[in-house]
């Protein structure tokens, strides 16, 4: 009897697990990202790795990364450390971002958001394979800034009559991927995900005269709905100098695939009171079907080295390419250039057996990127430099299963203030869930 509560138990939280897992997904599928960042109006928007706290603490290493201080980890950014998962683990976490803007001796806004940042689970298949499903971010859309220009922006000397015209942005791009890893012997591991990458991404501009009684104002509204089959794959070379200290060198890549778009152009009147709100849309002046096209995503490599001493410290490094000089969005190529990143970092547990001080039990985590991101603006490239740092707090465990907190923030600036451009300063701050346990056990009875 006890038995067969214990296996029913399991089965509940197992299918708890999906259920949640699925209401998470459809949250975030329906989300709108509010990330507010001038840059993210260009390509896809601002990229997001496919991070989890636990690794972007550490600088976002990842490629050479599979189990961290003997725990399961979901590392989707390369498959092949799948076949190091033993038990079922399931990692949720939430994200947030205060950012703020500055050009030239000007301090500008202030933003801040916070969202569901993902959902990764997965589970052995045999004892050197595993399968792991989820969703994360892709991308994120999100930017509103104006300029003015005087005499009915003609730009001539006037105070009055000056033209507004209004930048903005919203939308993002999530990822629902699917992935199977497993090794041969413990010397080499192969994986591979297949994704969808789905959403829709919308750019307004709109043109008012707010000085002028009785002036219609006019808004130009282009959405890319988006969706497509993407592909991951990956290899780790794992080298063991004893039991508890290895040596992984690793290496992924994302496919060139094409996602399909749907273009659409809206063209609009309306009307601002005198509070300055904005009243609803008068006329629909057009409403084009620009294109059905494709979105051609392109070839992306990643490199990595990996050193630890189980529960004790971990070291790596990664270097990544991306040839975001291919993108084209309907055919059109999009003037980006090609993506480089530098990643370093590592963590280190006092004593992972200790029994009266959990201090030493914590993971201290540190790290530092640096990326050249695929946008340049007069002649300048956009890059981004950050620091990053983090804890691994392990909670009490229950039965089976093992139990961790993962917190990560990261420091860092986008841009420079140079050829008049702006400077984002951001705080991000991750927050993960980890859980590995003994589900899905096969009992035999004699």
């Amino acid at each position: 009897m006890q038995l067969y509560k214990s296996v029913m138990i399991k089965y509940i939280r197992s299918g708890f697990t999906f259920l949640l897992i699925m209401v998470g997904g459809a949250v975030m599928a329906q989300s709108t990202a509010t990330n507010s960042s001038p840059y993210s109006q260009f390509g896809l928007g601002t990229l997001n790795d496919a991070l989890l706290p636990q690794t972007r603490a550490m600088g976002g290493i990842s490629t050479a990364i599979n189990r961290i201080s003997g725990y399961n980890t979901v590392n989707i950014l390369n498959p092949a450390s799948y076949s190091f998962i033993g038990l079922t683990t399931i990692d949720i976490g939430v994200y947030g971002n205060i950012s703020t803007l500055k050009q030239n001796t000007v301090t500008g806004q202030t933003n801040a958001n916070f969202r569901l940042s993902h959902f990764n689970f997965a589970a052995p298949v045999t004892r050197h394979s595993a399968i792991s499903f989820g969703l994360v971010p892709y991308s994120e859309l999100g930017y509103n800034y104006r300029q003015s220009q005087s005499n009915f922006g003609t730009g001539a000397p006037a105070d009055t009559n000056a033209v507004n015209y209004i930048y903005t942005g919203d939308g993002g791009l999530s990822k629902g991927y699917i992935g199977y890893g497993f090794n041969i012997g413990r010397l080499i591991s192969f994986g591979g995900n297949v994704s969808y990458i789905f959403g829709n991404l919308r750019r307004f501009r709109s043109t008012e005269i707010p000085n002028l009684f009785g002036a219609l104002n006019s808004r130009t509204e282009r959405s890319n709905s988006v969706g497509g089959l993407n592909y991951d794959f990956g290899t780790q070379v794992n080298i063991d100098f004893s039991e508890t200290r290895h040596l992984v060198l690793g290496y992924s890549g994302s496919a060139s695939t094409s996602l399909n778009t749907r273009i659409t152009n809206v063209v609009s009147q309306y009307r601002t009171d005198v509070d300055g709100s904005e009243s609803s849309a008068i006329d629909t002046i057009s409403n084009q079907l620009i294109s059905n096209g494709k979105i051609k995503l392109p070839l992306i490599h990643r490199i990595g080295i990996s050193y630890q001493k189980d529960g004790k410290f971990l070291i790596g490094a990664d270097y990544s390419r991306g040839n975001w000089s291919s993108l084209t969005i309907g055919g059109i190529n999009q003037g980006l250039q090609n993506t480089q990143s530098f990643n370093v970092g590592g963590q280190f547990t006092p004593n992972n057996n200790a029994l009266k001080n959990y201090f030493a039990l914590i993971d201290y985590r540190l790290g530092a990127r640096y990326e050249k991101t695929y946008i340049n603006i007069n002649n300048t490239n956009i890059n981004v430099k950050a620091v990053s740092f983090g804890l691994g707090l392990p909670l009490p465990r229950n039965g089976s299963a093992f139990y961790k907190v993962n917190l990560a923030g990261e420091y860092g600036q986008r841009g420079t203030l140079q050829n008049n451009l702006i400077k984002e300063n951001f705080f991000t701050i991750h927050v993960g869930f980890t859980l590995n346990d003994t589900w899905f056990t096969r009992y035999r009875f004699d």
